[in-house]
């Protein structure tokens, strides 16, 4: 289970701009807000941004200057493997070690569309004796030891909530990485990059492997 929520894209008009630094051609920018107060790319901005997506890493430093933030809950054996990504994501989560007593668990709190029959019986039954941990603990004037037995039987189906904060360049690593994971939550994941403004044309579009740009055919890309 994965849900993402609030998701923010930000610093559209600034990356554009100063991706056109190198060429000085601010005067060839077409890019506007509409009515509702979205940034929208002109025809020329946008060649100019697909044209340096597709030129790899070194040539769009532009993508590193568009920022994305969200609230994402998902289980811990996904956070897990998220956590490999450390360069240009920050994340705030909920805390287990200050709040994991603070509310009744139930089975909405773990991910379990996977579990039938037997399996997800026994997770009920896991988390009927967590509870009684929990209530043992706030009784007995929040004792270590109960606390200590909350943390370690924790499952990893246990969902969190994180903020976290990326951006653009971040993204294409994380898609291509895995959008043809096992886990679930790495497809509804990648399908929410997906979603994001302009993503077919900067995240999605896969890089020129086969091209090998002189200096002089970057430069008349980024003049144009």
């Amino acid at each position: 289970m994965i849900k993402i929520e609030r998701s923010s894209v930000m610093n559209f008009e600034n990356a554009m701009r100063g991706a056109r630094n190198p060429m000085n051609s601010w005067d060839r920018s077409d890019s506007f807000y509409d009515e509702n107060g979205n940034y929208v790319l002109g025809a020329n901005d946008l060649s100019l941004a697909r044209r340096l997506r597709a030129s790899g890493p070194d040539h769009r430093k532009f993508m590193r200057q568009i920022f994305v933030s969200a609230d994402v809950t998902a289980p811990l054996y996904w956070w897990k493997e998220y956590d490999t990504y450390k360069v240009a994501t920050v994340a705030n989560s909920t805390s287990t070690m200050h709040k994991i007593h603070a509310k009744p668990f139930s089975i909405e709190d773990f991910s379990h569309d996977h579990l039938t029959g037997s399996a997800e019986k026994l997770l009920l039954d896991y988390i009927e004796e967590m509870e009684k941990i929990r209530l043992r603990y706030l009784e007995n004037g929040k004792n270590k030891t109960d606390w200590y037995e909350l943390i370690q039987l924790l499952p990893s189906s246990y969902n969190q909530l994180r903020t976290i904060s990326l951006n653009y360049e971040s993204l294409v690593n994380i898609y291509f990485a895995r959008r043809n994971h096992k886990l679930d939550e790495w497809h509804g994941f990648c399908h929410w990059i997906e979603s994001l403004p302009y993503a077919q044309d900067l995240i999605i579009q896969e890089d020129m492997a086969e091209a090998k740009c002189s200096e002089q055919g970057i430069r008349t890309a980024v003049s144009k």
